[in-house]
């Protein structure tokens, strides 16, 4: 049989390839002919044959069948064959395979071999793909390399050892004694190597991190004689002696010095030199310095030391390197809450950057800007913020108007600027902005009584001829049917008064009901706003009648029952529409614990929060009640079960199971409603003895992460055919590891026995960012309900 071509000739006559077709032909006919020679058991040319598979792979041709061959190599006595042989091992082989465990006996027999370069082999492809059985077998030999005085096979073994920790971390504690005098290594390649073991120790085991503590005076010198150490042509980098094991030094102290004062006071004068000492005209001080900043801010360091990081990561957004700059905004965003009044002074820096025209660096500015917000820079930190909404891209729009909100609620000195800002944010924005938008700015305008005027006069001149704005028209829409006879009167005292008649305000709201650009959302607002104006318009009720009444006949079904119900209360109920048309109260926004209710505000479905209060002894009947809300267009108002306590007579069988003469246990199976990111809820279920209808539900919500879920809200809502009442919850805060429940009831009337759904919200703080979530539970037992 002719002598197989060679690797060099395989790729020259691969590189000629002018098409895929040809290439795949070529490589097709390679591997046929290497076939025939692993069938023929041919010696000579193996090595040869499995280094052109090799180069096959990694052109993304499969190569499995050389898997036995490359064995067949490392059992080799030749150097040459061994190395083939370990590099398809390491290339072809991984720990899913059952033959890697053929060579197991060849790793052990070569990493006692005579010649440093065959263990160094051996040593490589076990710390690149052994496997958990193969890492027990040999952790023996390697700990032995660990201990050798051999430079060469020492690093090699060290990180070898970090391969056998992932894969076996109870093995840990026999590499304990081998590590001692590996930083007493004067060869750069063992320090290094020893401190990623050591990393890797300290992240695995607290036990480890304690005991290696007292190593970080030794740490610190070897960091020292590497700063203050002059030129080496062996370990220099532009112009800095060995940056990788700086770096990987730095990473160590970062781990020993958190939540440690004695190892962080040891560490902090090195950490001051570091970073008054790199260099940063090249990016290899960047490196250096910016490892030295997040070890700066993981330890227990000085408030000046903390200073100078931050004004590193200043330095770094005036760098040219788009890459830098990123990394700076996103360190600063870590730490501004820890840090806020150093991050602000380079406030002007940040905002600089919201011009920048790479979109990643825009959006962290962007972050960074908002959690740089305060009540004394807010006027000025949104009038930035909202001409990059003006000029952004609309990617950037929805979360940029929603910071707006968030942080003119928070900041506003002024109601009159809290309305000009968010309508400035409708009127730039108004189609990017959240679904909670419209309602919070609706209720904003009615807590602010006396500014009314001013609003109803802004809104209407922001609506004039422009209906493309949705959220803004719906807005407006509201505002002119509440605030109908103040826009008309010209009572405005902030600014000059608009003349406006009370047909041409109609003629406002109808062309918003007739314009192609309004959804049926808007149509809803504006018919409803159009008749509420009927109580406030004194010469225009018989215009308002014949709008209401043509679009009785709409092909829209929400505008067609709403204009039903209209013209029955013109008709039928005109006794009652003052009343049920008159100006809305002060909405007192609720943040307690309370359950979610879906509710329609002028054709808006919203979420909104229901107390949970007994009714006052005045309310009229539940039938009166319901008609009324029947009249006003088909609300999903889900009235809240009366929670006035009863007394009962005192039992002769003890309080205690008096205490359960309310409950009727029926063996309802629980249900898990919510299981997600470590949040588990369940429910349990009982009926009450004393109203068959009334099912109580018992939520328990526990948490399998490590840390601790806080502000914990859970919300619910119910179909309208239900009563929902949502009691206090035991807790807010629900402990980690499982060690804790937070617990609520939930009681809900069903008299027409229908299958329960429900749609649940949940909110909480977790890792320090706030987490919503919404689900739908249908899936509740028969006996619930039934």
């Amino acid at each position: 049989m002719p002598a197989p071509i060679r690797l060099r000739e395989l790729i020259r006559t691969i590189r000629t390839a002018r098409t895929q077709a040809e290439e795949r032909e070529m490589i097709q006919k390679e591997c046929a002919a290497i076939r025939s020679s692993f069938r023929e058991e041919d010696n000579t040319y193996r090595c040869r044959n499995v280094a052109k598979l090799l180069y096959m792979h990694m052109l993304g041709y499969p190569a499995h069948f050389g898997q036995l061959e490359c064995l067949k190599l490392i059992a080799s006595q030749k150097f040459t064959d061994k190395r083939i042989g370990y590099l398809g091992a390491m290339l072809l082989l991984d720990e899913r395979q059952d033959v890697h465990l053929l060579m197991t006996n060849c790793i052990k027999n070569d990493l006692n071999h005579s010649t440093q370069y065959v263990q160094g082999l051996a040593l490589c492809t076990l710390g690149c793909m052994g496997s958990s059985e193969m890492c027990r077998d040999l952790a023996g030999e390697v700990e032995k390399l660990l201990k050798t005085s051999n430079s060469y096979l020492r690093k090699k073994a060290a990180l070898c050892a970090v391969h056998v920790i992932r894969k076996v971390p109870e093995l840990m504690e026999m590499f304990l004694p081998a590590t001692k005098n590996l930083l007493n290594e004067k060869n750069h390649g063992v320090l290094h190597t020893s401190v990623v073991l050591l990393t890797e120790m300290c992240e695995r085991s607290p036990d480890m991190l304690a005991h290696f503590r007292k190593l970080v005076p030794q740490l610190v010198r070897i960091l020292k004689n590497l700063i203050m150490s002059g030129y080496s042509p062996e370990h220099d980098v532009s112009g800095i002696s060995d940056p990788f094991l700086q770096v990987r030094i730095l990473r160590l102290l970062r781990i020993l010095g958190r939540n440690d004062d004695d190892s962080s006071e040891a560490m902090n004068d090195i950490l001051a030199q570091v970073a008054t000492n790199t260099e940063t005209s090249k990016n290899v001080g960047n490196a250096i310095l910016y490892e030295t900043v997040l070890t700066i801010m993981d330890i227990k360091s000085e408030s000046g030391l903390r200073v100078l990081a931050i004004n590193i990561l200043g330095r770094f957004l005036l760098n040219n390197d788009k890459n830098i700059r990123y990394v700076a905004l996103t360190s600063l965003l870590k730490t501004v809450q820890t840090d806020h009044n150093a991050v602000q002074r380079h406030r002007s820096t940040i905002v600089d950057c919201l011009k920048d025209l790479d979109v990643s660096i825009k959006r962290r500015a962007m972050e960074l800007s908002f959690a740089l917000v305060n009540g004394n820079n807010v006027r000025g930190m949104m009038k930035e913020l909202l001409y990059f909404l003006d000029s952004c891209e609309p990617e950037f729009k929805a979360d940029c108007a929603s910071g707006i909100f968030l942080a003119a609620e928070k900041y506003a000195p002024s109601k009159r600027w809290h309305i000009d800002t968010i309508m400035r944010v409708l009127t730039t924005a108004g189609s990017y902005v959240r679904d909670d938008a419209v309602p919070n700015l609706i209720q904003l305008i009615t807590n602010s009584v006396e500014m009314h005027a001013y609003t109803v006069q802004r809104l209407y001149k922001a609506i004039l001829g422009d209906y493309s704005q949705q959220p803004l028209v719906q807005v407006a829409s509201w505002c002119i049917g509440e605030y109908g006879d103040l826009l008309v009167s010209g009572q405005c005292e902030e600014e000059e008064p608009i003349q406006a008649t009370e047909d041409e305000v109609l003629d406002i709201l109808e062309s918003v009901l007739i314009s192609n650009m309004s959804a049926s959302v808007t149509r809803g607002y504006a018919l409803t706003a159009i008749m509420k104006l009927s109580t406030r318009f004194t010469c225009t009720v018989n215009r308002i009648k014949k709008v209401v009444s043509i679009y009785g006949s709409s092909i829209d079904v929400e505008l067609q029952q709403r204009a039903v119900e209209y013209n029955a209360l013109f008709k039928k109920y005109d006794h009652m529409r003052p009343a049920l048309l008159e100006r809305m109260p002060v909405m007192e926004k609720v943040t307690t614990n309370g359950p979610t209710e879906i509710v329609q505000t002028n054709g808006e479905t919203e979420p909104a929060v229901l107390e949970t209060k007994p009714p006052p002894s005045g309310l009229q009947p539940a039938s009166q009640a319901n008609d009324l809300l029947d009249l006003l267009g088909g609300s999903d108002i889900t009235p809240v079960i009366p929670t006035a306590p009863t007394s009962k007579p005192a039992s002769a069988g003890g309080e205690l199971l008096d205490l359960l003469g309310d409950l009727n246990l029926t063996g309802i199976p629980s249900i898990t409603a919510y299981n997600k990111n470590g949040l588990k809820i369940d429910f349990t279920f009982e009926r009450s003895n004393t109203n068959p209808s009334v099912t109580v539900i018992t939520i328990q919500a526990s948490n399998s992460t490590e840390l601790d879920m806080t502000d914990f809200v859970f919300q619910a809502a119910v179909p309208k055919t239900f009563q929902l009442q949502l009691l206090s919850p035991s807790s807010s805060v629900i402990p980690a590891f499982n060690s804790g429940t937070i617990t609520q009831v939930i009681k809900v009337l069903n008299p027409q026995k229908q299958q329960l759904r429900m749609r649940i919200k949940l909110t909480y703080n977790h890792k320090g960012s706030a987490m919503q979530d919404l689900a739908e539970v249908n899936n509740f037992p028969p006996q619930s309900w039934q």
